[in-house]
């Protein structure tokens, strides 16, 4: 695909569309970046954006934009650039965001609780309609009007509101357990906060979110960067004292 080549796309050809390639998950990972820019173009009016716009609000190169759209197929047109509502449609529609989502969160304990109250998840189309835990002071409170069930139900209640993504917020020890249950329920789909590994089977999808690891690769960057200007400053003195 090409942005603004110029080239016709397929359909415009009236030939049919190549059969969709796999996309790479870096790129998935890119596709909801570009998702979120298109929403915040749309509610601000704007009605096309070039590539090279496009790419820049995302903090990717145009080049890396057009090969990560080019999955989807050819929207751009030359000279007039993307169509800002068809392009976020279609990209809603590929991250599977063109239908009822519902997420279940297990752990409400600090992180738990702040993740239950965030109003960001339901903005972007992705509604927490479960909590869960196992302390006795949670069971049974409310967090924005969700009730706090019991672990245990996680099974039974996965299954009746068709929860399709959960969310594990536990201490280590217990991640692999809630794990197990949401899977019993049917969800298919986990990101887990626990700094532990979760064993799912193979039609399970799991992504990890370590914020230790995060802080640990910043901490990286900001040594290398001290070391860097420690290095320069001892050249500089080497030159003067020489």
């Amino acid at each position: 695909m090409s942005l603004q080549s110029g080239a016709a796309s397929p359909e415009a050809n009236g030939t049919p569309a190549e059969r969709p390639r796999p996309v790479p998950e870096a790129t998935v990972s890119r596709l909801a970046v570009y998702l979120r820019v298109l929403g915040e173009l749309r509610e601000a009016g704007v009605e096309t954006v070039s590539s090279e716009e496009l790419a820049g609000a995302s903090g990717v190169n145009s080049a890396k934009l057009r090969k990560d759209l080019s999955y989807l197929g050819s929207y751009g047109v030359r000279g007039v650039g993307y169509d800002v509502a068809s392009l976020q449609d279609r990209l809603q529609g590929e991250l599977g965001m063109d239908h009822r989502q519902s997420v279940a969160l297990v752990g409400v304990g600090n992180l738990g609780h702040a993740l239950a109250g965030y109003t960001g998840f339901a903005g972007r189309g992705f509604p927490v309609s479960a909590l869960f835990d196992v302390d006795d002071a949670l069971v049974g409170t409310e967090i924005n009007g969700i009730r706090v069930r019991h672990v245990r139900e996680i099974p039974e209640v996965c299954a009746a509101d068709g929860v399709t993504i959960g969310m594990v917020a536990t201490p280590g020890p217990a991640a692999q357990a809630v794990c197990d249950l949401l899977v019993a329920g049917g969800v298919q789909s986990i990101l887990n906060f626990a700094p532990v590994l979760l064993a799912v089977p193979d039609d399970v999808e799991v992504r990890k979110v370590d914020l230790s690891v995060e802080l640990q690769v910043l901490a990286f960057h900001v040594a290398r960067r001290h070391t860097g200007a420690t290095a320069v400053t001892d050249k500089t003195n080497e030159s003067v004292v020489s």
